[in-house]
């Protein structure tokens, strides 16, 4: 039997830009992404804090702080939104023991502030 875990938590990033006429995908911080243990492609989702919204969508790396809503997620955020940033894996049951999940705290500028690593044991 797999579970869903929490992979990978970016907790309220700022939106920092929207391009409406790009490809679809959030944009973020390559240096974020490599410390939350999330990949370029990767399925994650969206919880905007500021409206309640709730979208997936996949990264693309982008550049110090930057944090983008492209394509029809432009719609989902405005400029300064905060954000929570989710990936979620599937687990063996072997595996659980060993599974850690990934936790990382911004600061209002998209700096990294605090990195945690959580265990289900």
């Amino acid at each position: 039997m797999f579970i869903k875990l929490l992979k990978s938590k970016i907790h309220l990033a700022t939106i920092t830009d929207k391009k409406l006429f790009y490809e679809g995908s959030l944009t973020l911080d390559k240096k974020i992404m490599e410390k939350a243990n999330l990949k370029p492609f990767e399925a994650v989702w969206i919880y905007n804090v500021n409206n309640g919204k709730r979208f997936e969508t996949y990264l693309i790396e982008g550049n110090k702080g930057e944090v983008i809503l492209n394509g029809a997620a432009a719609r989902l955020g405005e400029i300064g939104d905060k954000i929570i940033i989710v990936s979620y894996a599937w687990v063996s049951e072997k595996e659980i023991k060993d599974f850690q999940t990934t936790l990382v705290y911004l600061t209002d500028q998209n700096e990294i502030k605090e990195i945690k690593l959580k265990s289900i044991t």
